[in-house]
């Protein structure tokens, strides 16, 4: 697979591996733990060298999974994980929490469960209105200087926070969601990280599978799947939005691929230094996913799916209103 860069030194496969799904949000979690570890090492086998976890997805298990499965092939990947949860005694996340001495403990915690002694991009999951991102970016510049910590990254942060932080220690990534479904990015975001030299890494590039074409307005989700609390996936607005899956069933149909390619071919083609990290529990899937990197879309294929896509109104807030609460503006 090709590689890419994301900020001014971290190279790593084009497209990466959301390993979330592993652990949590999609409805009931795999019950063989050595599948998806299985999976993991497949991924790799496929060119994928950039693999995305977080202490709060399980919480904490899935990093410990990532840890395991990636061991052997460590010196082959870069891995990514996040801070800024704060988790009370049982393990329940309770809040936000980025105050330096608490990022100094996560590191320290996220090493011992990845089974590794250096974090190769370390993100703030969530901006932290309690604490100045001057200090968050200067706790993280210390992790970098003992050797913890290789690349500082943000998630979900707006553009005031981009630029506070980076003029304390430069951020290589920028994580949030963009897709064909989620296009706010565009407008501010992706200009300012191409000003700085920022990479960016789409989470949910597929529209929490949305956009694959295997969801209609007839799919039923469990109260474990986080989709179920997410206004875009109630019935209404699945029926609405149902035009922009077409949309790319059209296009794919001409090109011999899927829906996913051609909504993960069409991120790849906005900048070359973005990164999505798409993820699944299935070999198939994954298969899927990773033959985007060599599809290839040309101008005029780009601005049919621009200008369609255009005249679809997406319905549905993206997140419930608890969570949408934490992203930054």
């Amino acid at each position: 697979m090709d590689s890419r860069t994301l900020g001014t030194g971290l190279q790593v496969s084009a497209l990466g591996f959301g390993c979330m799904g592993m652990s949590q949000s999609y409805g009931p979690n795999p019950g063989d733990r050595q599948q998806m570890i299985s999976l993991v090492r497949g991924a790799v086998d496929q060119g994928v060298t950039f693999f995305d976890t977080a202490e709060v997805y399980g919480p904490f298990v899935n990093e410990e999974l990532v840890g395991e499965a990636l061991r052997p092939l460590r010196d082959r990947v870069a891995i990514a994980t996040k801070f800024g949860f704060a988790f009370d005694a049982d393990g329940r996340q309770t809040g936000l929490d980025s105050r330096p001495e608490h990022i100094r403990q996560v590191a320290d915690d996220c090493l011992r469960r990845l089974g590794t002694d250096t974090i190769d991009l370390f993100y703030q999951h969530r901006v932290d209105p309690n604490v100045p991102i001057e200090d968050v970016a200067g706790a993280v510049k210390e992790l970098i200087a003992a050797g913890k910590v290789k690349h500082f990254g943000l998630s979900e942060a707006g553009v005031a926070t981009i630029r506070r932080a980076h003029a304390v220690q430069p951020v290589t990534a920028l994580q949030s969601e963009y897709s064909l479904w989620w296009r706010e990015p565009e407008a501010e975001i992706l200009p300012t990280l191409e000003e700085l030299g920022i990479g960016f890494v789409p989470f949910s590039p597929l529209g929490k599978g949305f956009l694959t074409g295997k969801i209609d307005q007839n799919t039923a989700f469990t109260g474990t799947d986080i989709r179920s609390s997410i206004p875009r996936f109630s019935t209404e607005a699945r029926q609405a939005n149902q035009a922009l899956v077409d949309l790319l069933g059209e296009v794919a149909a001409r090109k011999d691929a899927t829906a996913a390619q051609i909504a993960l071919a069409w991120l790849l083609a906005q900048r070359p230094w973005i990164v999505p990290i798409p993820g699944t529990r299935t070999p198939q899937r994954l298969t899927e996913n990773l033959r985007a990197a060599d599809l290839r879309l040309s101008a005029d294929d780009l601005a049919e799916i621009d200008a369609a896509a255009q005249k679809i109104q997406v319905q549905g807030d993206r997140y419930p209103a608890h969570l949408q609460r934490m992203i930054d503006r």
